[in-house]
């Protein structure tokens, strides 16, 4: 048997294909075409098969068209030349009179992804949205859409779009959807589709023909009109009252957002709608699917915002399954404790109480922090499930539990004593930064009211040299410093040593700097010191700030039913803010000699996306453009430094957050050390849509220290300089962000 894919098994394909006896035994040629496919979809080479496969294509079996469709799309591109002659056999099939030709041949067609084909395209396209069978006008309704896409930046054709408005009147629902998506994509520079009055009500008596997601689609675009008259505005509601009871949650959903838009000056039918979507949306948050579910509980902690305690009778609801998995009991917690309320808190408490040992840390730490949110209000209750936990000596619990503390004692000063009689002998086991921490702050703030407080802060003076955390050891001076001015006798000698320590030994120049300024504060006399250093130990009304007022639903109504509400506002404008280039299959003028040698560092496959566009101030970078390591080093070292900027970093490096952060943005790495070494560089590039190359060095000395930024420019272009490194900063920005 001949090699799978091998020049052996090709040679016997094509002699079975261009045989005629196989051509007339309909089953045998189908057969063949079929190998061809199955050699192609397992990574064979089969491009030399293409005037053989585009021949089959004339064959008048339907299904056999289909898989001479697959292979023609895949392999256009890299035969373009060939890929003309199935052209000429697709036109054909445009007139055929059965419309599955027809709605064939024109999907195919536009699937063609090669430079010139939209001129083949148009004719067609237009018979096609005229034609007597609804399957060929929602192929053709799809076609503009794809036509548009292979034109890249050339003027929208007036005509295709007066047919793409006409055709919203169809009789086939499907037709009336497929000519609102492309016509947003064709209109979208120029603001999407328009929605007047005579379209709105036309599409609103429509939606009782639609599907569920016809229906989705079009409550979308409804959303886009403004109804003339108070009169009127009801009428719309009226009709579509109903699609709040739709078995679909896409739906119910969509014409929520549509009545809570409409009636943006009527907060009593915004009110009356969020209380008749609470079954539909408790309903999703058990549903099996786990996306349907975590997406249901973004919006119910959204509504909560202005509705507080609008799910409280519905409570156990929330309560997490054993099956679940994380992020959605993390959600889940955090509704629950929006719900709380005297007469259910202690059903909460005891839940949240059972997550707090569950074999999961991470899971563990976030339901003791949720009883600390808890604990603002419900103080004794809260302090005293607390204390009880620390009895576990379990160290992810006892760091939590004591970093819970601390927040409480700033919020809630009346729980102090409670707290500061829990805190003996729970030191032991901590290990973590983070619970350090909130150990030596509650410490040193509150000292005087721990017996054994200097001591404990003793054990940490004298294991300073093996503490690894920078913010462990200037926490520590803070509160020594402050236990010194209410407790002198038993501090002042450790207060001496942690100085001597942090100015004569310590490396990192952030706790040699903090210890300088205490010591010279020092030196200036203790009143000095109590005037700087006794600040007030608690701030109860920043809790009243944290509990932020009843929010207007207005504030949201736009975020509802989109990515918004489960990123939050400020990520998904981030992500959104940075769209990937489209490519283009347009005919293009030559590039001129000043740009041969930055092209000549692209790889060939990525040159079709590059187009000549004047200088702007804006910035699109290309998706998908790698330099290898050798091409990076040589364009490297023949350039100068354009821009050097220092940003700042707190933390460890984690290299995955920040290669796939930049690779959103379409900025490729080439090379970057792993997490923990020091030091730490990468090196990036990037290029933007006139063909600049962007390359980029990372350098990060220590951890808790400022990344130095080196950007080096193939074109002196400010402007486009500036927006590069203008995006770059945010990206870095949200990344330390979430390092942090």
């Amino acid at each position: 048997m001949p090699y799978l894919g091998g020049e052996e098994a090709l040679r016997e394909l094509r002699r079975a294909l261009s045989n005629p006896h196989v051509q007339a035994d309909r089953l045998r040629y189908r057969a063949a075409v079929l190998r061809v496919i199955r050699l192609m979809a397992q990574g064979a080479d089969v491009s030399g098969l293409f005037p053989e496969m585009v021949k089959a294509s004339a064959a008048p079996d339907v299904v056999q068209k289909k898989l001479v469709s697959l292979y023609v799309r895949a392999q256009a591109p890299q035969q373009p030349q060939l890929a003309l002659l199935a052209v000429n056999t697709l036109r054909k099939d445009c007139a055929h009179p059965s419309p599955a030709v027809r709605g064939l041949a024109l999907r195919s067609m536009c699937g063609l992804r090669m430079p010139g084909i939209q001129e083949y395209l148009r004719q067609p396209l237009l018979n096609g949205l005229r034609d007597k069978a609804s399957y060929v006008r929602r192929a053709a309704v799809l076609g503009c859409a794809k036509l548009l896409k292979l034109q890249g930046d050339c003027e929208v054709d007036g005509e295709l779009v007066n047919e793409l408005y006409s055709l919203l009147r169809d009789q086939d629902p499907i037709v009336v959807v497929n000519c609102l998506r492309a016509l947003e994509e064709i209109l979208k520079k120029e603001g999407g589709v328009v929605i007047n009055k005579p379209i709105a009500h036309h599409l609103l008596n429509r939606m009782a023909d639609l599907d569920q997601w016809g229906q989705s689609e079009v409550l979308t675009f409804l959303l886009r009109y403004k109804p003339r008259s108070e009169e009127e505005l009801f009428d719309i509601l009226n009709l579509l009252d109903g699609y709040l009871k739709s078995s679909s949650s896409s739906v119910v959903m969509a014409a929520t957002k549509l009545f809570l838009v409409l009636a943006r000056e009527y907060p009593h039918v915004q009110t009356d709608v969020l209380v008749r979507v609470k079954g539909p949306l408790l309903s999703a948050c058990t549903s099996e699917s786990r996306e349907l579910c975590f997406t249901a509980l973004c919006h119910v902690r959204q509504i909560l915002r202005s509705l507080p305690g609008h799910f409280s009778s519905h409570y156990k609801k929330f309560f997490c399954s054993y099956s679940e998995p994380h992020y959605i009991k993390c959600q889940k917690m955090e509704v629950l404790c929006e719900l709380v309320n005297d007469e259910n808190v202690q059903q909460v408490l005891e839940e949240l109480k059972g997550y707090c040992t569950d074999v999961s840390a991470e899971l563990a730490q976030g339901a003791i922090f949720a009883i600390g949110n808890i604990a603002r209000t419900y103080t004794e209750q809260c302090v005293g499930i607390l204390t009880e936990l620390l009895g576990l000596q379990q160290e992810h619990i006892t760091s939590a539990v004591v970093q819970a503390f601390r927040d409480l004692v700033w919020l809630c000063p009346q729980c102090t004593d409670a707290v500061c009689q829990a805190l003996p002998s729970c030191e032991d086991a901590i290990q973590d930064s983070e619970g350090k921490q909130a150990l030596v702050w509650l410490l040193g703030t509150h000292g005087e009211k721990v017996p054994n407080a200097p001591y404990v802060l003793e054990d940490f003076v004298e294991n300073v040299k093996s503490e690894v955390s920078p913010a462990v050891k200037m926490e520590l001076l803070t509160a020594l410093v402050r236990l010194f001015l209410s407790r002198p006798a038993e501090c002042q000698d450790m207060l001496g040593r942690l100085l001597y320590y942090c100015i004569e030994e310590e490396m990192d120049m952030a706790v040699r700097d903090r210890g300088l300024f205490y010591y010279r504060l020092l030196q200036s006399g203790v009143e000095e010191v109590k005037r700087v250093l006794c600040s007030p130990k608690s701030d109860p009304s920043l809790g009243l700030l944290e509990d932020q007022t009843e929010r207007s639903v207005n504030s949201w109504a736009s975020d509802f039913n989109t990515l918004a509400a489960v990123y939050g506002r400020e990520r998904w404008a981030l992500i959104t803010a940075y769209q990937p280039a489209e490519p283009s299959y347009a005919r293009s003028p030559c590039p001129d000699s000043g740009n041969r040698d930055t092209e000549s560092l692209i790889p060939e496959g990525n040159k079709e996306v590059l187009k000549a566009h004047p200088d702007t101030g804006s910035l699109t970078l290309i998706p998908d453009v790698y330099l290898t390591a050798e091409e990076f080093e040589k364009t490297w070292l023949s350039l100068d430094v354009s821009c050097h900027l220092s940003l700042p970093w707190c933390g460890a490096v984690q290299p995955d957050a920040i290669q796939t952060a930049l690779h959103i943005v379409h900025i490729q790495t080439i090379a970057m050390s792993r997490a923990g070494v020091q030091p730490w560089k990468a090196y990036l590039s990037a290029q933007d849509e006139a063909g600049c190359l962007f390359l980029t060095e990372l350098l990060l000395e220590a951890v808790d220290s400022e990344m130095q930024v080196s950007v080096k420019q193939s074109e002196a272009k400010p402007e486009a300089l500036e927006a590069f490194v203008s995006a770059l900063r945010t990206v870095m920005g949200a990344v330390a962000g979430l390092v942090s």
